[in-house]
This record gives C-alpha cells, sequence and structure tokens, in this order.
C-alpha cells in the first residue's frame, strides 16, 4: 500500500493512478490540489474497486463532499474495469496522521515555545467569549458618519444566519478607530445569538506563530482543519502577515476552503486591500471580493459622543466643558481620548 500518490511496483493500474491525479490537478488547479487532493493515497484496487485513504476524517469527509464523484469519472475514463471507490481515514502509516491527538499543540512566541490554550479552540460559545474583550460590543460602540457603514456592515453580518450577506467582511482604518471593537462585538453577538457557531477569532499575528508551530511540529494537517472546520473566522490586523510568504499561501488556501462551503469569514486591516503592500496580488483581490469598509478618523461630535459614553459606562461625574475640551484637543484616535479620562 502507499500514500501520497505512487504504486511500490508496476501495475496495470499505477498508469491509470498517476493519469487521474494530473486530470485532478490540472481540472482543480494548484492550489486545491495541494490543499485537498495531494494526500490522496491509493491504497489497492479489487474487482473493479479502488480504495483511496486520507489521512484525516476531515480531509475524508470534505475529499467525498466536493470531490467524489469527479474522482470517480475520471478513474472509470482512465480504466474500463473501475466501477466504484472508496476513501477511508488511514490511521497509520507515512502519511501525516492524527498521531498528536491529545498533545495541546504549541504556540512560539519569540524564542519560547508554550502550549496554546485551550479555550484558543473554536469549540464553544464559551471559548469565544474568553478570546473577546467585555467592553467591546456593540452597545458599547458610538455611531458616527466616519464609522457608520462599517458598524451596519458588522451588525448586519453578526445578525445573519445561513445567508451570508458578504464574504468576506473587510474592515478598515488607522490605529484606534474602533475596527478591533467592532471585530469582538460581533463575536459577542454571535457567541450570543448562535451559541452552536464555531467562529474563531485572533490575530494575524497569532494566526503566522500557529502555522510556524505546526511546521515545526509536523503537523499541519490539525492546523488546516481547526482553521477550515469554523463556521466563522476572524482575523484582526491582516496586514501583519505582508511581507510573509508561506503564511500567506497558507492563509490563502484557508480563505478559499471557507469561501467554498459559504462560511463566513471577517478581516480588519489598517489600510484597504489593494494598499497592502507586501501582500500577494491574489490574496488583494480576495481580501476585496465581499464588502470593504472603511472607518474615517472621528470629528469633534463622535469624539464628544465618545467621551460621552465612557464617563456614562464609569459612572463618574466630569465638567461637560472638559469633555468638549478632550474632544477638541485630542483628535488622533479614540484610545487616546478614552486614556485622557
Amino acid at each position: 500500500m502507499t500514500t501520497g500518490g505512487a504504486l511500490p511496483i508496476q501495475t496495470p493500474h499505477s498508469d491509470a493512478w498517476n493519469k487521474v491525479r494530473e486530470r485532478l490537478r490540472s481540472e482543480y488547479g494548484e492550489a486545491t490540489y495541494n490543499s485537498w487532493l495531494k494526500n490522496i493515497g491509493l491504497e489497492a484496487i479489487s474487482n473493479g474497486h479502488v480504495t483511496m485513504s486520507l489521512p484525516t476524517k476531515f480531509l475524508r469527509d470534505w475529499v467525498i463532499n466536493n470531490y467524489a464523484n469527479r474522482i470517480r469519472q475520471i478513474w472509470c475514463l482512465e480504466a474500463d474495469d473501475i466501477q466504484s471507490i472508496d476513501i477511508h481515514v488511514k490511521e497509520t502509516g507515512a502519511a501525516v496522521t492524527d498521531s498528536n491527538a491529545g498533545q495541546a499543540p504549541m504556540e512560539m512566541t519569540g524564542q519560547k515555545v508554550r502550549p496554546i490554550n485551550a479555550d484558543a479552540s473554536p469549540d464553544s460559545a464559551r471559548n469565544l467569549k474568553s478570546q473577546l474583550d467585555v467592553r467591546f460590543t456593540f452597545d458599547n460602540f458610538v455611531v458616527g458618519k466616519s464609522n457608520e457603514l462599517a458598524h451596519a456592515a458588522a451588525r448586519r453580518v453578526a445578525e445573519a444566519s445561513d445567508n451570508i450577506p458578504f464574504n468576506p467582511l473587510y474592515l478598515y482604518g488607522g490605529v484606534g478607530l474602533g475596527k478591533t471593537h467592532l471585530m469582538h462585538a460581533i463575536g459577542h453577538a454571535i457567541a450570543d445569538n448562535a451559541p452552536d457557531k464555531k467562529v474563531l477569532y485572533l490575530s494575524a499575528e497569532k494566526f503566522m506563530f500557529r502555522f510556524i508551530s505546526a511546521l515545526r511540529y509536523k503537523d499541519t494537517m490539525s492546523f488546516k482543519e481547526q482553521f477550515r472546520s469554523v463556521d466563522v473566522l476572524m482575523i484582526d490586523d491582516v496586514q501583519f502577515i505582508a511581507g510573509k510568504e508561506s503564511t500567506q499561501e497558507e492563509f490563502f488556501h484557508t480563505f478559499n476552503a471557507l469561501v467554498d462551503q459559504n462560511h463566513q469569514i471577517i478581516i480588519s486591516g489598517d489600510r484597504s486591500p489593494t494598499d497592502l503592500e507586501g501582500m500577494e496580488e491574489r490574496m488583494r483581490s480576495r481580501l476585496g471580493w465581499g464588502l470593504v469598509a472603511d472607518i474615517h478618523p472621528t470629528d469633534y461630535e463622535l469624539r464628544l459622543g465618545i467621551l460621552q459614553s465612557k464617563v456614562e459606562q464609569a459612572a463618574i461625574n466630569i465638567d461637560p466643558r472638559i469633555l468638549e475640551f478632550l474632544a477638541h484637543r485630542i483628535t488622533s484616535n479614540v484610545r487616546e481620548l478614552e486614556g485622557a479620562l
């Protein structure tokens, strides 16, 4: 038996298997082939029945749901005696397996390696809540002309059930203008309204660290399974992976896989997709597929509203003239505005 493709010795079907693989690569393209089909192993052929394998249940289920019919058709074209196929999970062997199951995946921070917190897995609303700032909800977000489009889009995505309004939702703006607040608010709303949904929120930096860890510990299949099985993926500060080719490549395949499944992607960045220097053109193009909503610098009215909201939340008494003075003087970003209180 073999994995990854070629038979150890020549058989009447070895040439057919090679042709099947090449046709799959040609029809679906290099990216899809490498993500989903490359690791199919040919196990046996008997009485017109082909047995193939994949290293994880997630990959097996995905291939069966999306490619099995075409694989069978190609087999029948390449070998007249083939009538049916079967794909199962290969528990052991040379292919990447789930042998690391039960071990905590690792996250690299600088030169140190530590286990990833189990709360980072998209298993429940409670786990999602643990990743979110309790202050960043829609109720606490002050809306003005500079952010009303982004706020409306975020609420639309958060309240959508099975009909995704736009994919991805891309929020961009300068530092401290509310992108992360809206991302957390979406997460809170989904956790409250649809607790069964698998939602994963993390920064692009953490995405890169986990990918590097998966490569280091030869556990890329678990990495793919975690990120490509979620209902909603939220990536904050995507500009962090600009110029990082391997991470961009994996993010590109993750993005495509989720869109193919009609699962929601929400991304934030510090500039529009077209202006992300160091990001591959194909990735910039995909980031602009859905709705791109920018958040402009705040005006005086919005800054004053934010200060008034913070004062109410903190239940403190401040002279309104002081709030007006601060709203006039601090114009850079909301974080500095809040820090002045």
